[in-house]
């Protein structure tokens, strides 16, 4: 293994999306630097390694300002200039608004919204110089609809779509580009890690894990705005939330995501 490759910065890589996409840059000639708040970032950093990719891993909470600048202050002690970064890191928090944990709200938020604006600050700080680099910004369907009984999470999805395209824009031409991927379920921990297992979407049938990662590097290595992560089926969702007025939007996910008893 050579120090040859490029350098990729991944967050949330201990497993499920992150962890794919890790596989895809490990696949297409990368090393990679991988984050996780448990002690299985290391041992995603084996699976990667089995790839023939170096593996850096870092264990840090992503809730909070010094676990994102850690991992950061760990890459640039690398001394290598990081070519990709993939701001995958996420939680989802399933129930009704008036009955979830404000603590746990306001932790969403600090990972989903506050952690990916605190990363992508330095990442981009750190690729202009070069003149070169590539941003991903993983949001979600989501993003595209109101999503009652995930009242905090899509909003903060939402932000994370128009961040990455708003930033793209300000980056155009400077060499460094910014591609949102919006996955729509995913087969991955993430509904029942939000406690949403028992609702009809948690419940449902998902979108391959690997399908969905090599959608995401392909769009960002060609240089896309934006891709919907899934089948057609997905896609299509997708296209139709695009038209559909807010309040339908809303009453649907609202079946979907409410937890049966």
């Amino acid at each position: 293994m050579s120090e040859k490759r490029p350098l990729a910065l991944i967050t949330g890589a201990s497993s499920g999306l992150g962890l794919e996409l890790s596989k895809q840059f490990a696949q297409n000639g990368y090393d990679l630097a991988i984050s996780g708040s448990s002690d299985r970032i290391f041992e995603a950093a084996e699976v990667i390694r089995g790839l023939g990719a170096n593996a850096y891993p870092h264990q840090a909470d992503a809730a909070s300002y010094d676990g994102v600048e850690s991992f950061w202050t760990f890459v640039k002690e690398l001394n290598r200039p990081v070519e990709a970064a993939v701001l995958n890191v996420g939680i989802g928090l399933g129930g009704a608004f008036a009955d979830t944990d404000l603590e746990e709200e306001l932790k969403l938020i600090s990972i989903n919204i506050t952690g990916t604006v605190h990363m992508a600050k330095r990442v981009v700080k750190h690729m202009l110089p070069n003149g070169r680099g590539k941003i991903l910004v993983v949001s979600s369907i989501a993003a595209t609809l109101p999503t009652p009984y995930e009242t905090v999470y899509g909003p903060s999805k939402a932000f994370g779509f128009l961040f990455a395209e708003s930033l793209r824009e300000e980056l155009r031409e400077t060499g460094v580009t910014v591609t949102a991927i919006l996955p729509g379920p995913t087969d991955t921990n993430f509904h029942s890690n939000a406690g949403m297992g028992s609702s009809e979407i948690g419940s449902s049938k998902k979108n391959d894990k690997e399908l969905v990662a090599k959608q995401g590097f392909e769009a960002l290595m060609n240089d896309v705005d934006h891709v919907v992560g899934g089948d057609e089926a997905t896609k299509q969702e997708a296209m139709e939330n695009r038209s559909t007025p807010e309040p339908e939007k809303a009453a649907r996910h609202a079946k979907r995501a409410r937890l049966q008893n």
